[in-house]
């Protein structure tokens, strides 16, 4: 399986990103030291695209299997890719604060820590839809990370709600673009691939 092992604050750096954006509360005291050259427009759009799979920690076939199949449903295609992104299961656990970072949370789910709607999951890849409950299986609610995480501040999305004592999350609705907070240009990416 293909893994992105990049320094998370280099890779930030290139791609002019906040590391906030991915969980991670430190700053890089190294500033980019190259000349600002103009961008061409396919660099722009190539930059929009690696952003998005570097923030969702997603490969490139699975993204533009993503992206096909946001293509495919009604409504705008760069819209329905991120609604995609954000509702898959590995990115819910993040949201819902049941993990501290994007790469955390997949690695959870893949160790088989969660149970959507009462069933154990080991793929991060898999879209929730309105309704299913994500809990912590209660093995795993006796390890140190759980009780860590038990006892910090949770803030979740509006579409999503969570009881931090249970350690459980529902998804309320899926997300609309206005509530997807990610600094990312959809439209960049639709012209990239619709080339």
């Amino acid at each position: 399986m293909a893994r992105n092992r990049d320094p998370i604050l280099k890779r930030c750096r290139s791609l002019e990103i906040h590391p906030s954006h991915l969980g991670i509360f430190k700053e890089s005291k190294r500033q980019p030291n190259r000349r600002q050259r103009k961008m061409s427009e396919y660099g722009l759009q190539l930059r929009e695209k690696q952003r998005a799979k570097f923030i969702y920690g997603v490969q490139e076939k699975q993204f533009r299997n993503t992206f096909d199949k946001a293509a495919k449903k009604k409504g705008a295609t760069g819209e329905n890719l991120l609604i995609m992104l954000e509702s898959r299961l590995d990115n819910v656990v993040y949201r819902l604060g049941l993990a501290l970072t994007r790469r955390e949370a997949r690695q959870l789910v893949v160790h088989g820590h969660y149970t959507l709607n009462g069933k154990k999951v080991n793929s991060p890849a898999l879209q929730v839809k309105p309704g299913d409950v994500i809990k912590v299986k209660e093995r795993s609610q006796s390890s140190p990370k759980f009780k860590e995480i038990k006892e910090m501040q949770i803030v979740c999305p509006s579409w999503l709600s969570v009881d931090a004592e249970k350690l459980e999350g529902k998804v309320i609705s899926l997300p609309t673009r206005d509530e997807i907070d990610t600094p990312i240009a959809e439209h960049l990416i639709v012209e990239l691939y619709s080339k």
